[in-house]
């Protein structure tokens, strides 16, 4: 698990605690390969969050759903895809906190979405920047969960995915990353600057 330890991650990037690491289902050597599971996971992960059957006979908007989405993202790569994460990070709230912030912020997603205090799409960056900003729920794969989280509801009320700077890898140190995370900022430092971030999600 060296290859992990010791991987110079990049700005924004969550490291991968030793015990985490421990936890890897595939034996692989290097982040290249870590990174492709990954992405073939997500890929079927993806089929299953938007298939018809999925949108219409799921709610995004609880609790379990959150957690599920994550399993099916990386189930097959880490042994705790889907479980909230028990360690302090310089983002994100205390760990103990998770299991009640997040029905809290999907209960006031849907009150948003249902009294139209915001248009749907800044309801949904909202839900987005509290997700992986001010909760940070999960060990590792916080951006995309966040983001894929997005999507899903979009779709369940009719509106088109985010393209999030036109699908560029906001993983790897790109300029599309730099500024995802420095829309994220401004709206962590201003409830009201929402603008950057609904702007690059639909750029």
């Amino acid at each position: 698990m060296n290859f992990i330890l010791n991987h110079k991650y990049s700005d924004g990037n969550t490291p991968i605690r030793a015990e985490e690491a421990e936890q890897l289902i595939p034996r692989i050597s290097t982040m290249g390969e870590l990174n492709e599971y990954e992405a073939l996971n997500i890929l079927q992960a993806r089929e299953w969050a938007f298939s018809s059957r999925t949108i219409k006979s799921s709610n995004p908007l609880e609790e379990p759903f959150v957690r599920m989405l994550h399993a099916k993202m990386f189930d097959q790569v880490w042994k705790w895809a889907g479980t909230y994460r028990k360690h302090e990070l310089n983002i994100g709230c205390d760990p103990r906190e998770i299991i009640q912030r997040i029905p809290q912020l999907v209960s006031n997603a849907q009150y948003w979405l249902d009294h139209n205090t915001f248009s749907i799409d800044e309801c949904l960056i909202r839900l987005h920047h509290q997700l992986v900003s001010k909760i940070h729920p999960f060990p590792n794969g916080n951006g995309r969960h966040a983001r894929m989280m997005t999507d899903v509801i979009a779709a369940k009320f009719g509106r088109p995915e985010f393209t999030w700077g036109a699908g560029e890898n906001l993983v790897a140190e790109t300029t599309a990353r730099a500024a995802y995370l420095a829309a994220l900022r401004a709206l962590d430092a201003n409830d009201n600057d929402v603008k950057p971030l609904l702007d690059f999600a639909r750029s």
